[in-house]
Formats: C-alpha cells, structure tokens, sequence
C-alpha cells in the first residue's frame, strides 16, 4: 500500500488545516539567539499591561444591573474606558512585535455595514484586526469567558457568547446576533471571523452562516500577514500556540495588513437564502486572496469536507489504519485475514461491537498494544472502538471485499429488526461506519434512496451524480502491496506466499458473474 498518511483522494485543494514553521539552520540559530532575550522581555511586558487591562476592562460593567448590561454601553462608561482601553490593547501588540499595521481601502461606517466579517483566520494573535476596526463586538466561545482577563475583555466587549456543544446556546447566540445586527444602529458594529477556526490560509474553508444570517450587508475584511516566516499560523496540527507565540517574538517586529473590501450587498435570494450568501461572500474573499474556496469545516475537532450533506474527514481513519497495519508488519495475507476475524465478530449477536485496545491488539494480531491506543483514537476519544465501523470502513477501502459484498453487510448489520429498509438512524450509522465519521446530515441520501432498501441504497450510492463521488474518489481502494513480488511470463505476478494477483491493473472496476463490483489492484 502507498503510504499517504490517511489522506483522502478526494482531497481537491492544499490541506488548510496544517501548519508547520519552518526554519533552516541560520532561522533556528538566529531565533534561538534573539528569543532567549526578546521572549521573556515580551511576554512580561505584556502580561504586565495585561493587568493593567484586567480592572479597567470589568469597570465598565461594575454595578450595571443585568436588564442594563444587555444594552449596549453609553456614556462615561463609554468615552472614559474605550480610548484607554484601545491604547493598551495596542501597546499588547506594540510588546509583541507588530510595530505597525498597514491598513488599505476604507471601513464602512455602521449604517453601511453592520458587521465586519474576517478571513483568513489563523490564530489568536488575529484579535490585533480589533484595533484599526475600533474594538467593535464579536462572538466568541463561552468557555474563553472563563479564562482571566481574556474573560474581562469579552465582558467590556459586550460579546455574544455561544457554547457549541449546547443547541439552545447557539439558539439563543442566533437570536441576539439577529437583534444587534437588524438594530439600526443601536448596537455598535460586530466583528466575525465565519470560517469559526483557525487554518493556513493556503485556502478558505466553509463560511457558517452566522454573519449572514440577518440578511444585512457587510464588509469583507481580508487580514494578511506578509513576512519572510509564516509564524503567526496555528492551526489544527502542526506548529503549537506556545511554538507560534515564541517565533514571532523572537522576530524583531512581525508585518500585518488588514484590508477592507467595498461593501457587500445581499440579493434578495441571498437574504432568504444566509448559505448561498456566506458562499458569495467567501468567494469573493477568496478570488481577492488569491486562494481557492472550499467546502472544508471543521467538525467535532475532526477537518471534513461536505458532499451532499455527508461528511467525509479529509484524513481517512481508514487509510491511516491501513498505513499503520503495514508499519506493524502485517502483510497482504494477514489483513485479508484480520478483515474476516472482524466480520465473524460484527456478526456475532453474543458479544458487544466495542471493544477495547487489548481486545482490538488481540483481533488484528498486534503485538504492540500502543498501536492498537493508537488506532483507536482514529475512530473515538477513548482506547476503545465500535468494531463494525472499524471493519466497514477498512472493508470500503482495502479493496479485499467487493463493494456490493461490503454494502450487504453493512445493510445486515444494521437492519437489526429484518426490515429489508433502513430507518432514518440507521441510515445515519451506516454511513458513519463505512466513511469511518459520525454521520448527522444523511436526511438527502435518504430522501434519495426511499424506501431505503439494499437495492436502493447501492443504486444511489453508484448511480446518482452526487455519491458516484464518494464511490469514485473517497472509496477507492488502495493500492496495497507490502509483499514483494515476482513478474511471471505471462504478466501476472507471485508473492512470496505463492499467491497469484494479475498484473497491469490499478484501481480499475470489473464486475463478476453475479454483477457484484470488485477492484483489481496494482502490485509494484
């Protein structure tokens, strides 16, 4: 098999959710050199500035009863703290190296543009887009509030806190969102980052919906920073917080521009349609960059990407599975092997579809327990793992079982009650098993393959327009090839185990006698 770390072929642009700082040996030196002095001196500075911060930030709201508190703020409490307090967040940035910011174009005044929407975003240092925007309010995760003096400046920000583990938080962040947006300018202007996290701004992911959702205009506002060294980024794997908060100190001072576009005005289509008008709006934003826009977002801390309501991880825990059997050892053989252990065990009513890491170290023939921790985090949070996604999703992209042969399984395994048609939910836990990711949005595929029969479901799955995608590009097998391999005359070729695999084949479809669709596969 070819080691690809786990990624997707459905992969179409640079992965946007990985970042590393790279250095060479005189960066290092260098960096090394001037961190030891500038680090410390910085990270004091402004620690002590923020503690300046800190009680100016919770006197604007001391006193204020909480009817008073969800008005915005006016008067002393206004013209006295905001200039301070606008100061000292810039001498914070000033400490940390951006000595300056270049601004272009010019930003729109509330009545034109009642929110700001930011892109790229690439970490926390973006909070400096609040200083030329003149602190406007934002929406950040109720958790920060918890965090000191951070929790202090969303309080003196009047911030819209939402919790996204909780539905009725992102109701209630929804409504409050619609009420200052469509205030008329009652409410200061807000500031919105739609991407929703941090990437390496090589592309635009998915925008939510949230600044668009009122239906009002806004202004795109693209945040640049053009330095010799990305150290800025931080990003969902690759380069820490505390790594990208050392490089850029260690710099003498780090480049940053904020740009405002003209304002944006939503159609009548996009203002009953917030999706369409988030899409717009970030392709616009997109072509200004320079960069492709994409249906990347990132769900359940997992990076996936969107196909007709389904979500497929951009690093297949499938493929990384795989890339870690063929590090432990296993052979072509073996694998075959463990995939029919996992079959006989899916299929047995008797014992339970978790299992453990012991338990899963004991199934595929691992000798390392720490290899099988580590598989089961590509599936779970804990040492264990739902053995029939384990199998399905393996199943779907070894290219060892027939896709039809697969799907049969699949269907058996969860129409428990011998229907012959899926519910809804069950629908919902087959797609998560074989893409190996839980599924919540398969109301489309289910719509489309009603009454959702095994026949149905494989129709739609290799027929319709939309998941002959994820057939033809998430599914494909791997060309798995651990055994070397002797060319024979005729063209085919013997492993070591005398087993016989036909030659000049890759990744192509044929079907048997019974129509049921299997992949050859290319053996270097």
């Amino acid at each position: 098999m070819e080691e690809n770390g786990g990624q997707s072929p459905r992969q179409e642009y640079p992965h946007p959710f990985v970042h590393q700082v790279k250095l060479n040996r005189v960066e290092r030196i260098r960096g090394i050199i001037l961190g030891s002095i500038l680090f410390p001196l910085r990270v004091t500075l402004t620690t002590l500035l923020f503690l300046i911060t800190w009680p100016l930030a919770r006197l604007r709201l001391a006193g204020l009863s909480q009817e008073e508190c969800s008005r915005p703020v006016r008067g002393w409490r206004y013209w006295l703290l905001h200039p301070i307090v606008w100061l000292l967040s810039r001498a914070v940035f000033f400490s940390l190296g951006f000595l300056w910011v270049k601004v272009k174009g010019r930003r729109a005044d509330l009545k034109e543009a009642p929110v700001l929407v930011v892109a790229p975003h690439s970490s926390f240092l973006d909070m400096l887009v609040l200083l030329p925007t003149q602190h406007p309010t934002v929406v950040s995760r109720s958790e920060n509030s918890n965090i000191p003096v951070i929790g202090a400046l969303l309080e003196y920000n009047q911030s819209v806190l939402v919790s996204r583990k909780d539905p009725e938080s992102r109701k209630k962040a929804a409504t409050q969102l619609n009420e200052r947006l469509t205030s008329n300018g009652y409410w200061p202007q807000m500031l919105m980052f739609p991407e929703g996290t941090t990437t390496n701004g090589q592309a635009l992911i998915k925008f939510k919906p949230g600044a668009f959702l009122a239906g009002v205009p806004v202004q795109p506002v693209l945040l640049r920073y053009p330095n010799k060294l990305d150290t800025v980024r931080w990003t969902y794997k690759g380069t820490a917080w505390y790594e990208a908060l050392w490089h850029t100190t260690s710099q003498f001072y780090t480049n940053t521009t904020v740009e405002y576009l003209p304002v944006y005005n939503p159609s009548e289509e996009e203002k009953k349609n917030p999706g369409l008008y988030a899409d717009n709006v970030q392709a616009l934003m997109a072509k200004a960059l320079g960069v492709p826009a994409t249906d990347y977002v990132m769900e359940g801390g997992v990076p996936v990407s969107k196909l007709g309501g389904l979500s497929l991880p951009l690093e297949s825990p499938a493929r990384a599975t795989l890339s870690l059997l063929q590090k432990a050892g296993l052979q072509t053989p073996d694998v075959e092997a463990t995939l029919e252990r996992m079959s006989d065990r899916c299929q047995s009513e008797v014992q339970g579809s978790k299992v453990c890491a012991e338990e899963l170290a004991t199934l595929l023939g691992l000798k390392d327990r720490e290899m099988a921790v580590e598989l089961c985090a590509l599936y779970s949070k804990d040492e264990s793992v739902n053995i029939r996604q384990l199998y399905l999703s393996i199943a779907a992209v070894s290219g060892f079982v027939s896709f039809k042969s697969m799907l049969h399984s699949a269907f058996s395994m969860f129409d428990k009650e011998n229907k012959g048609s899926l519910a809804a939910e069950e629908l919902s836990g087959l797609m998560g098993a074989l893409l190996g990711f839980p599924q919540h949005s398969t109301a489309d595929l289910y719509k489309e393959a009603s009454p959702c029969t095994e026949n149905d479901l494989l129709r739609v799955l290799t027929d319709h327009p939309t998941y002959q995608r994820l057939w033809n590009e998430y599914l494909q097998p791997e060309t798995w090839s651990p055994l070397p391999y002797t060319s024979l005359a005729n063209g085919n070729t013997l492993n070591n185990n005398g087993n016989l695999h036909h030659g000049n084949v890759h990744n192509r479809s044929v079907h048997d006698s019974n129509g049921s669709l299997h992949h050859s596969k290319k053996f270097h």
